[in-house]
């Protein structure tokens, strides 16, 4: 496939903010990759790769050329030990759940946030298949909690953790993939709280954490630290996302889950 230039060397471009970039470049490479998708008739793993691959060569191309001063950190390159030297970070997931968009299925995402001095503070998800994008410049308005709660867990690997809190508050049990499909799933008020402990990078939860703390809602590890990027080791295992009303109940039931002080995790399970 050849390659998209995204965005001309024009004044116009060059004013254009962090945010504003995040969104152009989600929603660009969403529709690249709806594009493959359609026009590839490769099985799921195949397809899957190429997206990764194609998605990613197009956002860092770009911010490359947009922001040249700027370090970057994607799940798909080998992570740059300089970054760490760097006040603003570019971390991506160019294909956030390959295993759905393999299975042409629409619960998958693509990532663009901005981490700077370690806070993931501007960003956007593009969810492709229903043609959203959500951005840290034009949060939505939150949507109130359901009367019965909606707990989102992944659909192929849904945490201990999770299942146990949703049981305790007497919340339903959504399976989907992607995090930042999960993420946005709170957002739009499809579901209530994001709960999960099966292992994460940044590039997993960069981006949807910066959404959606500008949209008003709690983001945080398990424990309730905030969420830190752009460390040696970009491994972040656990996470929450949920109204800030219901943080502290959810906080306090997973750390008194039994034998748990705190949460804990299998760093070598990847899961969304």
């Amino acid at each position: 496939m050849a390659r998209v230039r995204v965005l001309p060397n024009n004044s116009e471009n060059a004013q254009m903010n962090d945010a504003a970039l995040a969104r152009h470049l989600a929603t660009e490479a969403g529709k690249l990759l709806l594009r493959l998708r359609d026009n590839q008739q490769q099985d799921a793993r195949a397809l899957g790769a190429e997206g990764d691959r194609e998605a990613n060569t197009l956002i860092l191309d770009a911010l490359r050329r947009e922001r040249p001063d700027d370090a970057l950190l994607s799940e798909e390159e080998v992570a740059d030990p300089a970054r760490l030297n760097a006040r603003r970070v570019w971390i991506i997931d160019p294909l956030d759940g390959t295993r759905e968009y393999g299975e042409r299925r629409d619960d998958w995402a693509v990532h663009v946030g901005l981490s700077i001095d370690g806070v993931a503070t501007h960003g956007a998800v593009a969810l492709p298949a229903p043609g959203l994008c959500f951005c840290t410049e034009f949060p939505p308005a939150l949507h109130p909690e359901a009367a019965t709660l909606r707990m989102l867990v992944s659909r192929t690997r849904p945490a201990a953790e999770a299942l146990s809190c949703a049981k305790s508050l007497g919340a339903d049990i959504v399976p989907m993939g992607s995090a930042g499909a999960k993420a946005m799933a709170v957002l739009r008020g499809e579901a209530d709280i994001y709960l999960h402990t099966g292992g994460q990078y940044e590039w997993d939860n960069c981006a949807p954490a910066a959404v959606a703390l500008a949209a008003g809602l709690h983001a945080s590890r398990v424990d309730g630290s905030p969420l830190v990027y752009n460390r040696a080791d970009p491994l972040l295992p656990d996470l929450l996302i949920c109204h800030k009303s219901r943080a502290a109940e959810v906080l306090a039931l997973v750390k008194g889950l039994p034998g748990r002080e705190h949460p804990t995790f299998d760093a070598q399970r990847r899961s969304d």
